[in-house]
């Protein structure tokens, strides 16, 4: 035996060998089959994952799509629904106008009656009355404040409705703009695909951010926006619409009581006329009979003045018969005669003078009846003049035949403030 150099290596036998051969083949083939049956369900899991890639992007895109018609379809929804809002707050702006016009036009009306009555508070004397003209001309000086106190009321009311509309129109555009910036968003995510250069892995993206909604709580977002403008535009039209219905309401009984006011004034200056012009044919016959007094006095005077001549003669020759000696002084038919003439003169005389001073009183009494016919001549030609004046200043009220007979419309069909280009909000 001979001696071989060397670490002394383990013997197997030829079984072991084969035995060994025989595990590597099983082996070997053992993992050819669980590798063939992985790449067929790997193939499968390519195909079928392939697949569902293929339709979960086709899927998201249609809903992508969807999702974009519907955001499309509320943002004109809002678009038209605010250019309404805009139309009304135009129209009910211009009904505030009118209506503050309206209110503005009643100062005149109120100066004016106001100056009739101070006009006609300087009549004096018995002309000072409480006629029926000044019971019209108190009476329209209340209509006017009241017309004025609810044409005041009316503009409030107007004006705390354009609030609202205001207020509903910051918050469909608030919705719109948020509509616009999801249909861009959306918008984007539909063209974007797997060859797009801007797309990459997020963190956590399934994430539900804060403040998220529920497509019900969605739709009913903008609905109820949707819902309470039409509630407030509707609103807003009836409220032009009694607006509109009151100021022709109030216009009616401002000229009704315009024409009641003018009719009694017309009356009553009439009244004054007469009285004015009966005053002076009184007084003008009073001037006459006054002439014919102091012509029939001085006719009494001149016969008293004769009769006391003639009472000297009788006197005279009573006297001077008196001296007559004798029995010539005899009471015979001439002293008889001059008796009775003297009694007779002096009778008369008695009555001429009581006829005179009874004339002259009457004269006094004309006189003095004439200077106060001349005196309420002249309050009647002053009140008669204030009267005229308050005409002349009531003149102001009356309507001037316009040649323009061009309607005005209360609805304007375009929007001249210029909202009518509706702009979103500016994040």
């Amino acid at each position: 035996m001979s001696a071989v150099g060397g670490k002394p290596s383990v013997r197997h036998s030829v079984s072991a060998w084969h035995d060994n051969n025989h595990q590597l083949f099983a082996t070997a083939h053992h993992e050819r089959k669980v590798s063939s049956a992985i790449r067929q369900e790997g193939r499968s899991l390519r195909s079928e994952t392939s697949s569902r890639t293929v339709w979960d992007e086709s899927d998201t895109s249609r809903r992508l799509s969807e999702r974009v018609w519907d955001v499309a379809r509320w943002k004109d929804v809002l678009e038209r629904c605010a250019q309404k809002v805009d139309e009304e707050m135009e129209a009910l702006t211009l009904s505030k106008e009118q209506t503050e016009m309206v209110l503005a036009a009643t100062a005149v009306p109120l100066e004016v009656s106001s100056e009739c009555l101070t006009l006609r508070e300087g009549r004096q004397g018995p002309e000072l009355v409480h006629d029926p003209v000044e019971e019209q001309l108190k009476k329209e000086v209340e209509l006017i404040e009241g017309v004025q106190r609810r044409l005041q009321q009316n503009i409030h009311q107007v004006f705390e409705q354009l609030c609202v509309l205001q207020e509903i129109r910051h918050q469909l555009t608030s919705d719109l703009q948020n509509k616009m910036d999801a249909l861009d968003i959306d918008m984007s995510c539909l063209s974007l695909n797997i060859k797009s250069p801007d797309i990459s892995l997020k963190t956590n993206p399934t994430r539900i951010p804060p403040g998220s909604s529920t497509p019900q709580e969605w739709v009913q977002f903008s609905h109820f926006n949707v819902a309470r403008a039409h509630e407030a535009m509707q609103a807003s039209q009836r409220m032009r619409e009694d607006t509109s219905l009151a100021a022709a309401q109030m216009n009616n009984e401002l000229e009704t009581q315009r024409r009641a006011t003018e009719f009694a004034l017309r009356k009553r200056t009439h009244q004054q006329e007469q009285a004015r012009d009966q005053l002076l044919w009184q007084i003008k016959n009073t001037e006459e009979e006054m002439t014919y007094m102091e012509t029939d006095i001085r006719g009494l005077d001149a016969d008293l003045q004769a009769k006391a001549a003639s009472l000297k003669l009788a006197h005279t020759r009573l006297e001077s018969r008196t001296r007559r000696p004798g029995v010539d002084l005899c009471r015979d038919q001439v002293q008889h005669g001059l008796v009775a003439e003297v009694q007779q003169l002096e009778t008369t005389i008695q009555t001429l003078k009581q006829k005179l001073s009874e004339a002259q009183l009457s004269l006094q009494k004309m006189k003095l009846h004439h200077s106060r016919m001349l005196q309420d001549l002249s309050r009647k030609q002053e009140a008669l003049s204030l009267e005229q004046r308050s005409s002349n200043t009531r003149a102001r009220l009356r309507p001037t035949p316009s040649t323009d007979k061009t309607p005005v419309p209360l609805v304007p069909l375009a929007n001249s403030s210029g909202r009518s280009n509706l702009q979103p909000m500016a994040q």
